[in-house]
């Protein structure tokens, strides 16, 4: 009854004899904060994270964003504060105890309570749009990622975090995870090795991940909060917070990976529903960069069976980590950065990446140089058609350096020669310079940091030190699996907010961000998403310290919540919103969720106007997750077939045979596409318009071909 009459009262109340317009929102805000007076008061950050709230001189004001009256004299009064005006619009403060007489201020012609500016999810969820895709606004429903199945690969899931349960708090949306690194087992069916967890109950006694290589981690449960948290209570709601959960704690390995793949592409078949896959890891090391590896290749065969991958594009767009050099019968020098040795216990060297072009040779060496770039020593030149590995060390003095080289003439995946250097040394007076010569051909070097773990994904730039060395630069810098062409691979920017004036703020790109192309010059990355500064659950285990930015208490243990910035972070998001399109059109397959993505790409000021062909930095530009909604909805795809004369699939249903009728030219179509309830995209032949089906399983599935630039599809059903 109360909430009832307090409805009336403020829908109202909206103006006032001599004080300001405040509208019903304000005034409902106004006087929920005045209700959590005391908790403010007591420090309550919970609370005050909130709402627009500040402390000034140990007293607790609340902001407000006012427009004076043309021509009225504004001074500051007890508890009452203007900032400068900007035009007739500026700021103020209301000291907690005097919100009550708001209404009473003079001189102003409106008040509201300021918009509350941080990067969180609910700034994420209105930067791609995704709230209005909750809301349902102008479709057949909201959208929340319902039957979906979103697959995380990562590190520090906290099992038991209430951003994993439904929005009421009352089950677990997880229905499995794999941890690889506990070895006590039960292993999942078919696999020997780690443990699965597959029950609530299950789940509540392990309580998270083991400790592994990163120790007790947290990146995963940030991570899954941002793709399908259910916000625990607060603002920080995921993309697809109805979706369901498959984590895995991998090994950090590409066979680990793809078993992970494997065991989640299993689950989400037996159920009946479809999988998007997020990887929030990456490393240069792996596979050849140019989508041709191995790592790649099951992407796109899993892309084929109907799994979307997204992934983060890499956090190396501030740093000049990479070279390009095209050879004449000459050479290249470089100073290697070294990464801080005593900034990570598990520091191990750097690795220097080198791809050339096929059929070109070419040569590298190191040379060891004092402070004042005199040589000290150096290798011999290895070239790429060594064939072999080499592991060592050279001393000079009392100095030690280790070093190893993997090289060969043509790597298996692309014919490319490559080589690959890795280099230890302590003594950070001493300086590795990087020397190349070749004929001719175009090479690629790339300086990343390695652990003794074999992992190590930030880049350390190339420099210059002394006549004839050169430094790097930010291109090129899209590694494993982003670089996959199946993949979805997602740059980051900073999320676009709106103040109570109307004006939109942030949404630039975040300068982390890895620059493409790929070294073979395709676009990458695809999309761009918000990763600065979003705010995401944590792990309530991790033995990292963080700063958390508010906490939630559930089932009598506090969950923390803290801001983290990344690729890591914006790919997730996308994520979300891919299985958002699963769930408004299940018959998508996961290239046409990649292509509805770019076709439906937000351009603002921030972006500028990017072509057809993308940008090395935006891809097609921010991801518009409503856009994509009311494109995935028109049609069972892409295209609306566009012929005067209807056309039809008979039978329907069929057991045996389909024919297609009523479209001209159909004797000239020869191959059809065949898509099932999962996304697999298979291939028929089409004989005078007839296609046999007895080979299909029963289910519902689409046919789709393509006919003088169109493309023609269809349902039907096979019994």
């Amino acid at each position: 009854m109360k909430i009832f009459l307090f409805s009336l009262v403020f829908i109202s109340g909206f103006t006032f004899a001599q004080g300001p317009q405040i509208s019903v929102k304000t005034q409902f805000d106004t006087y929920k904060i005045e209700q959590l007076s005391a908790k403010i008061l007591k420090g309550d950050e919970q609370v005050i994270d909130l709402y627009p709230i500040m402390k000034l001189n140990d007293e607790y004001f609340v902001s407000f964003v006012g427009k004076k009256v043309s021509g009225a004299r504004l001074d500051n009064q007890e508890g009452i504060f203007y900032g400068k005006e900007v035009g007739d619009i500026l700021s103020v403060r209301v000291r907690l105890d005097k919100l009550n007489s708001i209404q009473n201020i003079e001189g102003l012609a409106f008040l509201e309570l300021a918009g509350k500016i941080k990067k969180s999810l609910d700034k994420v969820l209105w930067d791609t749009r995704v709230d209005s895709v909750h809301a349902g606004y102008g479709l057949p429903e909201g959208y929340s990622g319902k039957d979906v199945f979103i697959g995380i690969t990562d590190w520090g899931f906290d099992y038991s975090s209430p951003m994993f349960y439904d929005t009421s708090l009352t089950y677990t949306r997880i229905h499995s995870a794999w941890d690889q690194f506990k070895l006590s087992g039960p292993a999942p069916v078919g696999y020997n090795y780690g443990t699965v967890y597959n029950t609530p109950a299950q789940f509540v006694a392990q309580g998270a991940d083991t400790a592994n290589i990163y120790s007790f981690a947290t990146h995963g449960s940030h991570v899954a909060g941002i793709a399908g948290g259910s916000g625990a209570g607060l603002q920080y709601r995921g993309m697809a917070f109805e979706s369901q959960f498959l984590f895995t704690t991998f090994l950090v390995d590409e066979a680990a990976v793809l078993d992970a793949w494997q065991w989640m592409k299993s689950i989400a078949d037996a159920e009946g529903k479809r999988l998007v896959m997020n990887m929030s890891w990456g490393l240069y090391h792996f596979g050849t960069n140019d989508g041709t590896s191995l790592l790649s290749q099951a992407i796109t065969a899993m892309s084929n069976d109907g799994v979307v991958f997204a992934t983060s594009a890499g956090n190396n767009g501030d740093v000049n980590f990479h070279l390009k050099k095209d050879f004449n019968n000459d050479s290249i020098r470089s100073a290697v950065a070294f990464y801080n040795y005593n900034s990570n216990p598990n520091m191990w060297g750097q690795s220097l990446h080198a791809w050339g072009e096929v059929g070109q040779d070419f040569e590298m060496k190191i040379e060891l140089v004092n402070s004042s770039n005199q040589l000290l020593i150096a290798c011999p030149y290895i070239p790429a058609s060594f064939n072999g590995y080499i592991d060592t060390f050279m001393i000079s003095g009392i100095d030690t350096v280790w070093y190893n080289v993997t090289a060969q003439t043509a790597h298996p995946q692309n014919n490319r020669p490559t080589i690959r250097f890795r280099v230890k040394k302590t003594n950070t007076q001493l300086k590795i310079i990087m020397n190349a010569k070749a004929a001719t051909g175009r090479v690629h070097f790339w300086n990343v940091t390695e652990l003794v773990t074999d992992v190590g994904n930030w880049g350390m730039s190339f420099l210059t030190a002394g006549a004839g060395t050169v430094g790097g630069d930010h291109f090129y810098g899209i590694g494993e699996p982003a670089a996959s062409g199946s993949c979805i691979s997602v740059a980051a920017h900073t999320s676009s907010y709106v103040l109570a004036n109307g004006q939109t703020y942030g949404g630039a790109r975040a300068n982390f961000s890895s620059i493409g192309p790929r070294y073979d010059e395709v676009l990458k990355p695809d999309i761009s998403a918000p990763g600065v500064g979003v705010r995401s659950s944590i792990s309530s285990y991790t033995d990292n310290n963080y700063s958390p930015t508010t906490t939630v208490f559930f089932n009598g243990r506090t969950y923390p919540f803290a801001a983290f910035s990344g690729t890591s972070m914006s790919s997730p998001a996308v994520a979300g919103i891919c299985a958002l399109l699963l769930e408004a059109n299940p018959y998508l397959s996961a290239e046409q969720v990649k292509d509805i993505i770019i076709q439906t790409r937000r351009l603002d000021n921030n972006t500028g106007n990017i072509g057809p062909n993308g940008d090395t930095e935006w891809g097609h530009g921010k991801i518009n997750a409503y856009a994509a909604i009311q494109l995935a909805l028109q049609t069972v795809g892409i295209e609306e077939p566009k012929i005067e004369t209807k056309w039809l699939v008979y039978p329907n249903p069929a057991a045996d045979l389909i024919q297609i009728e009523g479209v001209e030219g159909i004797e000239n179509v020869h191959e059809v596409s065949i898509i099932d309830a999962l996304g697999k995209v298979s291939t028929l032949e089409m004989n005078s318009g007839g296609i046999t089906i007895s080979n299909l399983s029963t289910g519902n599935y689409i046919v789709r071909f393509i006919l003088n630039g169109k493309v023609l599809q269809s349902k039907f059903v096979k019994f």
